[in-house]
């Protein structure tokens, strides 16, 4: 059985819950290859139970956690309504390949449509194909403005 959850992070499954999945993605090649920092792990669940944009879809199979959707209300100043971003997206690898991302894109959007969002925002790496065709498969595409000046790139600045 499959359930798609919004998460509670002050209840402690929940938490160790996302922290499992978080962690075994980021020891994934496409989540950096590397085990979260002792400081990720001791203050995200803290830091995050504080910010009020924070939403997080758990999805579990059989009651066992299976993957996570973390996200984080932002704002369309071009649209003048809130859109979500998700920030992380994640399945663990025995689960893949069973329809697990649609459930989890598929609550994340409902919960966009209740709270008057004009789009759903994401990152993927430009190698990550598999991905990719889940989220074109889900309506996602490149965003632009203009056709002229190409397809927006995801640019950072460490601080």
């Amino acid at each position: 059985m499959i359930q798609t959850i919004l998460a509670d992070l002050t209840n402690e499954n929940h938490a160790t819950d996302f922290m499992t999945v978080l962690s075994a993605y980021a020891e994934d090649p496409m989540g950096g290859g590397g085990p979260l920092s002792d400081y990720t792990v001791q203050h995200l669940i803290p830091a995050l139970r504080e910010v009020s944009n924070h939403l997080l879809v758990l999805c579990y199979v059989d009651q066992e956690i299976a993957g996570i959707c973390n996200c984080f209300v932002g704002f369309s100043s071009f649209k003048a309504k809130p859109l979500i971003n998700i920030h992380d997206f994640a399945i663990l690898p025995r689960y893949r390949g069973q329809g697990l991302s649609k459930n989890m894109l598929d609550k994340i959007e409902s919960i966009a449509v209740e709270k008057g969002c004009c789009k759903l925002t994401l990152e993927v790496l430009e190698n990550n194909d598999k991905a990719k065709r889940v989220y074109e498969r889900f309506g996602f595409e490149g965003y632009e403005l203009n056709p002229d000046m190409g397809k927006a790139v995801f640019w950072e600045k460490g601080l």
